[in-house]
């Protein structure tokens, strides 16, 4: 059985006309970002980010977790093994007694695992979170950091990636009453965000190496770029993913503490300044994750 067609033309589904014996094809126009239309597609290069995003979605922010919470694991550890060398070092600098410094030990010791256990678990960070700043600045009162400008900036970039950690719980919780309508986000989780990458970028200073080295002088241009792009907020992702790679790298090579007999002081050094830019590669990572916040160039992108 066959069905006729008239004189006039008849449209087929795939956008051709029919008449008679005769067909001809009508062009449809070339979709967004296709070769062939006026909008280009983006560079594959400027597009690392969002695709190491996509890839990595459901375990950057546990990997991130976990890096920022090592250099408190650590530690927390360390009380716990060298508990007679640090209570009598606080005994010897601050005269304060056995009692008072085998508390301080025990309060370090306990007040950091606690709080790497409820980060992990995902329970009550806010709190773990409050408490981990408390261990910061307590440790940065007894051990003399106030005084020297290096370990400071280290424990405030320290203190950055924790921002950052707070401000995702508190996404978490916002995330619980998703469909319940809320006002535009303008305060404090984006605050802690840009709070959080401005501290995180502090680290960076302390690797500046002022000499006059052709190598020293590109890393220093190359490092102080992507650090400003973080601080502002500009291509954010793939800033911070560069200096993620770039911070890494430099921590494996300068601060290799396995390569250092146990008994030398400068394994204890070392490993103490590893796990601790690894907390701060967590923190990077976080900012990976989560992106900027609102307060940031990328942000005020969208409404231009």
């Amino acid at each position: 059985m066959t069905e006729e067609v008239g004189d006039g033309p008849v449209a087929s589904p795939s956008g051709s006309f029919v008449s008679g014996t005769e067909a001809w094809v009508v062009p449809r126009p070339d979709p967004p970002g296709s070769a062939g239309s006026g909008r280009q597609a983006p560079h594959p290069r400027l597009s690392a980010a969002p695709q190491f995003l996509r890839v990595t979605k459901q375990y950057l922010p546990h990997v991130a977790r976990l890096c920022l919470i090592s250099t408190f694991l650590e530690d927390g550890i360390r009380m716990w093994f060298q508990w007679g060398e640090q209570r009598d070092y606080i005994d010897t600098t601050w005269s304060c007694g056995y009692l008072l410094a085998s508390s301080f030990v025990f309060l370090n010791l306990l007040g950091q695992l606690t709080g790497c256990i409820l980060v992990l678990s995902r329970n009550f960070v806010q709190y773990a979170c409050f408490g981990l700043f408390g261990i910061i600045a307590l440790q940065t009162i007894a051990y003399s950091i106030l005084w020297d400008l290096k370990f400071l900036m280290r424990n405030l970039a320290l203190g950055g990636g924790l921002l950052l950690l707070l401000a995702e719980s508190r996404s978490e919780g916002k995330s619980m009453f998703a469909g319940v309508p809320t006002m535009r986000e303008s305060s404090p989780k984006q605050y802690m965000q840009l709070g959080g990458r401005v501290l995180l970028v502090l680290m960076f200073m302390t690797l500046l190496h002022f000499d006059a080295s052709f190598f020293s002088i590109l890393q220093n241009i190359v490092g102080t770029a992507l650090m400003i792009l973080v601080a502002i907020g500009f291509k954010t992702k793939l800033a911070a993913l560069t200096l993620v790679v770039w911070l890494f790298a430099i921590n494996v090579y300068f601060n290799a503490f396995w390569t250092i007999p146990v008994y030398k002081p400068m394994h204890d050094f070392l490993k103490y300044d590893f796990f601790q830019t690894m907390s701060v590669i967590g923190g990077l990572l976080l900012v990976v994750a989560l992106g900027p916040g609102g307060v940031s160039m990328d942000e005020k992108k969208k409404e231009w």
